[in-house]
């Protein structure tokens, strides 16, 4: 099924579940782009970069099981699940090897499909990346938060009692400002689409379900690190690598010794940059990543 949304088409394919995605177009000939959204996000968190860059490559941002327009069914919603169902959607739904934009766990996903999926990808470009790093204090906010989405049954409760106190909109501001975004500098058209994908979700339960399991996965692999190391060390496609000096959920630190350990990525620091460049900086990023394209021989 699909319908013609805002800013691209909107379509629903079936991939062991249904599995929403948003085309925004692009050049027939041009590279494939696929955009990965982080933990707790979805399509629109694409909204104002894709059509930047769709001028020059095809563009196709996905809502993985239990986010966006995907709902969970009895699917797990693992890194691990997550990563399976993008391979499905790079072979069944691309059907060409692809450029892969992650953000956050989307980064994670990303870097796992490279590794164990070499031939499916052309190139990645993470954008605050969850990655392994030096060991060091957490933002306290953020290190309460995944605290609390760790314990079973609290982490339901927290996200229950979350939605009886907050409406959608509020929920909406606070995750941007986690994020670093200044919610009155996002489109308000933007803000609009979230808060209704919000209140459009039908099994809300299964949602919570979904994303505590993909935080905890996310969790599990960032404590013992030895698979994921070992994905990015076996990258043999072009790797870009964009990360904000101001993000809260990932230290810099990270990047910074990722960037260290491959120094072959090409690696870009951003002053004054939160998690999610691509709503606070979307003109900035897509420069960025066409110009790397080029460098990298991805566009001619």
């Amino acid at each position: 099924m699909s319908e013609q949304g805002t800013a691209g088409r909107s379509a629903t394919v079936d991939l062991g579940g249904p599995v929403h995605y948003v085309d925004f177009g692009g050049p027939a000939d041009g590279p494939v782009l696929v955009l990965v959204h982080g933990l707790g996000g979805s399509h629109l968190n694409w909204d104002l970069f894709a059509p930047l860059v769709r001028g020059d490559a095809r563009v196709l941002a996905i809502d993985l099981p239990g986010f966006g327009r995907s709902e969970p069914g009895e699917r797990k919603a693992s890194v691990a699940a997550n990563v399976a169902v993008l391979h499905r959607f790079l072979t069944e739904v691309v059907d060409e090897p692809a450029v892969l934009v992650g953000n956050s766990m989307g980064g994670m996903i990303s870097i796992l499909e490279a590794g164990e999926h070499p031939g499916s990808v052309r190139g990645l470009v993470l954008l605050d990346p969850a990655v392994p790093g030096p060991r060091r204090a957490l933002d306290p906010l953020v290190a309460l938060m995944f605290a609390i989405y760790a314990l079973p049954f609290v982490g339901e409760r927290f996200l229950w009692w979350r939605r009886q106190r907050q409406s959608a909109l509020a929920r909406v501001r606070e995750m941007l400002q986690l994020v670093g975004v200044d919610p009155d500098q996002v489109p308000a058209e933007v803000v609009d689409r979230s808060v209704t994908l919000l209140e459009e979700r039908r099994d809300v339960d299964g949602m919570d379900k979904a994303f505590l399991a993909a935080a905890r996965s996310l969790v599990r692999l960032l404590a013992d690190p030895r698979r994921y190391r070992a994905a990015m060390a076996s990258i043999s496609a072009p790797v870009l690598l964009v990360h904000g000096d101001r993000d809260r959920l990932v230290p810099v630190a990270a990047a910074r010794d990722v960037a260290r350990r491959h120094p072959a990525w090409r690696y870009a620091e951003w002053v004054g940059v939160g998690h999610v460049p691509q709503l606070q900086e979307p003109q900035r990023l897509a420069t960025e990543v066409l110009d790397w394209l080029r460098d990298v021989a991805v566009l001619r």
